[in-house]
């Protein structure tokens, strides 16, 4: 398996991926690097598929990943909750493929290239 190493130590890197996973499921979207984003894909297709098997075990799985983030306020909603009530039923029909990458443009300090990781509708 090939993957970008983004700069980083393995804990680093695998802390990074864990939240922009957890912010693209609370927020719908992040706006990141572009080779940040092209990463966090697989990882949030990952949790999506983990989402739509919706079994305790996934469910497990799921929260051992994402971090313990309140989703919404009003009803104490947290990321793992939201990813199989919202989120999972959503894309039941759909095999694949549930986000999209959108490029932005060079960023302004150092020019990195930017884009937005979003999940489809």
């Amino acid at each position: 398996m090939s993957y970008r190493k983004l700069g980083r130590t393995s804990a680093q890197r695998k802390a990074l991926l864990r939240d922009l996973t957890t912010d693209v499921i609370i927020h719908g979207r992040v706006e990141t690097t572009e080779t940040r984003a092209k990463e966090v894909r697989s990882t949030v297709e990952k949790m999506i598929t983990l989402g739509k098997r919706g079994d305790l075990h996934a469910r497990r799985q799921a929260a051992s990943y994402l971090r313990k983030e309140i989703a919404n306020v009003e009803t104490g909603e947290d990321a793992v909750q939201k990813l199989f009530g919202d989120i999972a039923p959503r894309y039941s029909e759909r095999q694949g493929g549930y986000t999209r990458i959108m490029k932005l443009g060079p960023r302004r300090g150092d020019g990195a290239p930017m884009a937005i990781i979003e999940l489809v509708e």
